[in-house]
């Protein structure tokens, strides 16, 4: 493949993921300015920001669908449209309702950027290519959320949220046409079988035990990783380790900075294993099991500590993104859009779910006169989540256990 061609490719694609996580994760450093606008309780605050999660993860299996038969220049190009209408009906809401209609059009819009991205990568690049490309285009989206914290913090300074989401309105809208008018087109990408037999696909995909064997882990880490990092961390940095909010976001951008790193240099490490015979599956779900002990580093060390625990937090959380070529290099390339948004919808939905219930349980302790949080509330949110990893990480262990065992036995 000639440069040119590839970065035709890789840059629409990057473009679209880095908008879809800059609108994953803006509400983080914009919460205060919604909760004054508007008047918003913790609840309402993870409800609103969670329903990104919700609309996002509902297309996911009808995504894998369009992704396989029409191709992802076409599908991605069409959705962004969405987004944009949802980032400027965000801009002109004043009330919670309109919000929420706002920002599920905006899940809905994006719902594609990373899907898309990986369907195209495994039609134009080699398959031992996949985890370094996937890592590129994910550290695409650590942009995102690096220009979420600090630069979004200094233009919402001179300007407002809602001309905020006007700007991104406008960038969703050139990004779509960028990628309809600049990806190349490749017919073996796209399938020809009838939908009934695309349908199937999803049958065989969500009834293998190769794919419920890692599914449950990789839906729990990355939930937990979004929850967190999407919402729920910045307002633990300023009601817990006690912040400014410009101290509070600029350690955000800090974290995105290592979330960067993350996705690159475990995509990278994640191929030099893979050469050496450790497959990307048990990579993969080592570096979960190390996520999930940062997590329990959060809750438990001195909170003086928070700025390199949190470095690490963003650093590791990316490893759940290495399973995504782990599972589709264990199906038929004909049923890689499938299996990625299969994974992707547990992904979203458990996301949904664990923002939100973080917000409910907040709210369980009395807010202070000047707006923040009682620590509590966090502690056990962020404490449910991590239990439900140790579950699925427990999950996981015992089933490569018996697959082990069967294999032998064999």
């Amino acid at each position: 493949m000639g440069k040119l061609t590839l970065l035709r490719v890789f840059l629409p694609f990057a473009a679209g993921y880095f908008l879809s996580y800059l609108f994953r994760v803006v509400n983080a450093v914009l919460a205060p300015d919604l909760t004054a606008d508007i008047g918003l309780s913790p609840s309402a605050l993870g409800l609103l920001t969670s329903v990104y999660f919700i609309t996002f993860a509902s297309f996911q299996l009808p995504l894998g669908i369009l992704l396989d038969r029409y191709g992802p220049r076409k599908t991605e190009a069409v959705l962004l449209m969405f987004a944009g209408l949802g980032a400027f009906i965000f801009s002109q809401a004043g009330s919670l309702s309109g919000l929420v209609i706002g920002r599920a059009f905006i899940g809905f819009g994006v719902s594609a950027c990373l899907m898309a991205s990986f369907k195209a990568y495994t039609v134009w690049f080699d398959r031992s290519k996949w985890p370094v490309i996937n890592g590129f285009q994910m550290a695409s989206g650590g942009l995102g959320a690096l220009v979420a914290t600090s630069p979004m913090e200094w233009l919402v300074s001179v300007t407002d949220w809602r001309m905020v989401f006007i700007i991104l309105a406008g960038l969703s809208v050139v990004i779509g046409l960028l990628v309809f008018s600049v990806v190349p087109e490749k017919k073996s990408g796209v399938a020809t079988d009838s939908l009934a037999n695309q349908l199937n696909g999803i049958k065989e995909v969500f009834t293998s035990i190769k794919f419920w064997h890692i599914a449950p882990l990789v839906t729990l880490s990355q939930a937990a990783f979004l929850s967190i990092q999407g919402l729920w961390a910045g307002p633990w940095l300023r009601d817990v380790i006690g912040l400014e909010r410009g101290a509070a976001a600029a350690i955000l951008f800090w974290v995105a900075v290592a979330m960067i790193c993350g996705f690159i240099v475990l995509g990278l490490a994640a191929e030099r294993f893979s050469r050496k015979g450790v497959s990307l599956t048990v990579v993969s779900a080592t570096c979960m099991a190390l996520f999930l002990f940062t997590q329990f580093l959060v809750l438990v060390v001195p909170l003086s500590w928070y700025f390199p625990v949190w470095l690490i937090f963003g650093f590791i959380g990316t490893s759940g993104i290495i399973a995504y070529p782990a599972l589709t290099q264990l199906f038929d390339v004909r049923l890689s859009g499938r299996v990625t948004t299969g994974v992707n919808l547990l992904v979203f939905v458990v996301a949904f779910s664990g923002q939100w219930v973080i917000g409910v349980i907040i709210d369980l302790w009395p807010i202070g006169a000047d707006g923040t949080y009682h620590e509590k509330g966090f502690y056990w949110g962020f404490g449910l989540m991590l239990a439900l990893q140790i579950i699925s990480l427990v999950w996981y262990l015992i089933g490569s256990k018996m697959m082990k065992k069967s294999t032998s036995s064999a």
